[in-house]
């Protein structure tokens, strides 16, 4: 069934190239499901796109039949992600796709879901179905690498965001650090916030900062995405059921007070301590800290999150590199000289070159003033 990706014909990549596309339009609301697109062609015509929205509403391949209202006989589906084979919110995809009379499905990847894992493919296969998978299949595990990384792996996939100064600080020693960055930058922070199961932080920055860790409308630029509509991302995300990610305190005396912007609105808060007794509030949870940072990864993961987004100080941060934590790191960097007694990024016992973290450059771009530079962590 998986076939070699370089057997695909030029329209076959760019079928499954529009699928990705209407993949990424769920970024921002399918969580904690994976982002899916679906396209249908017959007689060498799209005839039929679908992605999948919200978790609880109709996957991808469900939307693209219904875009073409019972004319699927003998077409082909592309779709991003191997077609669910149980019974979910939704019903089954494999199933819907047979009695659509569907001839052929061609697939990016697996589904590493165990609840599918293969079994989508069969269901089709038994039905007489032709099925193949690995078209572009890099690019669709990419796209929804948390979700791989949650079902592999066992833990999210997590980001580490920083700002920096030129000089590599993050703070001056006093702690003072709003704003190192300007509004282009802060603006793609909202949009890299909007994409996370939830977002991370110490007590430290809790007590020094009080951020609120949410996603504003305010002053949002709107995403390449969505740049044709009159609306910005966040409105439209709202519409279609955007929530708040959830947040993850790292507090281990339960040192925060309860009256702190992280806990004023409705989002759910997991407050990580040694077992201090907690406030009761709506949606706050207590988790009991683990000695290792892996195993609270290990439980968000249960949860159902596929990624996770840190943004502490420079010593929640270490930890989590040190660990082996951090998949993904995002810098800002702005323009600017902050000194010799500043905060730098991460606090690190290095001793010999030989014990240097390296890391690899995936991405680099300016937004106003300040520079974002994106790196995964070399193993």
């Amino acid at each position: 069934m998986k076939s070699n990706d370089s057997l695909w014909s030029q329209a076959d990549r760019l079928a499954m190239t529009e699928a990705l596309q209407l993949a990424r339009q769920g970024q921002f609301t399918a969580r904690p499901n994976p982002m899916v697109g679906c396209v249908l062609v017959k007689n060498n015509e799209v005839i039929g796109r679908g992605w999948h929205q919200k978790a609880g509403l109709a996957h991808a391949e469900i939307n693209a039949l219904a875009s073409v209202s019972g004319k699927a006989s003998g077409a082909t589906c592309y779709v991003t992600l191997e077609p669910c084979a149980h019974q979910g919110k939704t019903g089954p995809c494999a199933k819907a796709l047979i009695d659509a009379g569907v001839k052929k499905v061609i697939a990016a990847m697996e589904d590493p879901n165990p609840l599918v894992a293969g079994k989508g493919f069969q269901i089709l296969l038994d039905a007489g179905v032709e099925v193949e998978y690995g078209l572009m299949e890099q690019q669709a595990q990419e796209l929804n690498k948390g979700f791989v990384s949650r079902f592999t792996r066992k833990r999210p996939w997590v980001t580490c965001k920083l700002a920096m100064s030129i000089d590599g600080r993050t703070a001056l020693a006093s702690g003072e650090s709003q704003w190192i960055t300007g509004a282009a930058a802060r603006s793609d922070v909202q949009k890299l916030r909007a994409k996370q199961d939830a977002i991370m932080t110490g007590v430290g920055t809790v007590l020094r900062d009080n951020p609120s860790l949410n996603i504003r409308s305010k002053d949002v630029i709107p995403s390449e995405e969505l740049k044709k509509s009159t609306e910005n991302w966040f409105e439209v995300a709202t519409k279609i059921g955007f929530k708040q990610p959830a947040r993850v305190l790292f507090d281990r005396h339960a040192s925060a007070n309860i009256e702190a912007k992280i806990f004023n609105d409705n989002a759910q808060v997991y407050w990580v301590t040694n077992g201090a007794e907690l406030p009761e509030k709506k949606n706050l949870v207590l988790v009991k800290a683990r000695p290792k940072l892996v195993e609270t990864m290990e439980y968000l993961a249960d949860l159902g999150m596929n990624n996770v987004l840190l943004e502490s100080g420079h010593q929640l941060a270490g930890e989590f590199i040190q660990q082996g934590l951090i998949d993904e790191l995002i810098v800002y960097m702005a323009p600017k000289l902050m000194g010799n007694h500043g905060k730098g990024l991460f606090e690190l016992n290095i001793e010999t070159m030989q014990q240097n973290i390296h890391l690899a450059l995936k991405d680099i771009r300016q937004l106003g003033d300040d520079i974002r530079l994106v790196y995964e962590i070399k193993e």
